[in-house]
């Protein structure tokens, strides 16, 4: 038996809720570790950061690390590659501090 359109409507609202609260989880936790590593201090156009991120991404998912441009143009591959090839711990004291 189908399901009525409001009780549709009612499981989509929840599952946007779900959904919301799990992002900002997410969010809060990679936020909180992307400061333990000194990212709150350097001065990076939010693009390039996003780049970085999603390089990083990659190399965690099984792809390659440093893509050649991509959506970002030049120069953000270069910040991913830089970014995923520093040992863990190595982060604050180089790139914090310039």
């Amino acid at each position: 038996m189908k399901k009525p359109s409001s009780k549709i409507r009612d499981e989509i609202a929840r599952l946007q809720e779900q959904l919301k609260a799990a992002e900002t989880r997410e969010a809060e936790r990679i936020g909180r570790i992307a400061l333990k590593a000194g990212l709150g201090e350097i001065e990076i156009e939010e693009a390039e950061l996003q780049a970085a991120f999603e390089d990083l991404a990659k190399r965690f998912r099984g792809g390659q690390g440093a893509s050649n441009g991509g959506k970002k143009g030049d120069g953000a591959a270069s910040v991913g590659a830089s970014t995923a090839m520093v040992p863990p711990g190595a982060a604050q004291g180089g790139n914090g501090e310039a």
